[in-house]
């Protein structure tokens, strides 16, 4: 994964850019102030994610796990922006807590959706098209 802020990213969200962030534990307070390794701000269309090699207690493991780490915190984080994109961030009956923002859920998306994206190419059920050009699929199995 990118360590340094000149690596910075974006990604397409539902015709809406999200700048992508890799910041260093000790440069960004809500890492600390909120416990968290990650956040997808829908004001500003930024999401951030926490350099792993720098969060306290990661700096000893291994490199695969602190980038698989990194690699589902992005996930989450694009879940969060597909949610906030739809008109979903606050629309689940709720302002605080509501099933949009449900963190479990989001999880669970950020978690299963490689698996699901894998099931789905598998069996030809999912066309992919990559920045508008060539189309990816499998043929549909029956």
């Amino acid at each position: 994964m990118a360590k340094t802020e000149s690596a910075t990213r974006a990604v397409n969200v539902l015709g809406t850019t999200y700048v992508i962030h890799f910041k260093d534990y000790n440069d960004d307070p809500s890492f600390a102030d909120e416990s968290i390794d990650g956040y997808c701000d829908a004001i500003t269309h930024e999401i951030v994610v926490c350099n792993m090699n720098t969060w306290p207690g990661m700096e000893n493991s291994s490199t695969e796990r602190r980038e698989a780490n990194e690699r589902e915190t992005l996930r989450h984080e694009i879940v969060h922006a597909f949610l906030n994109e739809s008109g979903l961030r606050y629309s689940s009956l709720m302002y605080k807590e509501g099933w949009a923002t449900n963190e479990e859920m989001v999880d669970w998306f950020a978690r299963q959706g490689p698996k699901i994206f894998v099931a789905w190419l598998a069996v030809g059920a999912l066309e992919v098209k990559v920045d508008g050009g060539e189309s990816y699929t499998a043929p549909l199995t029956q």
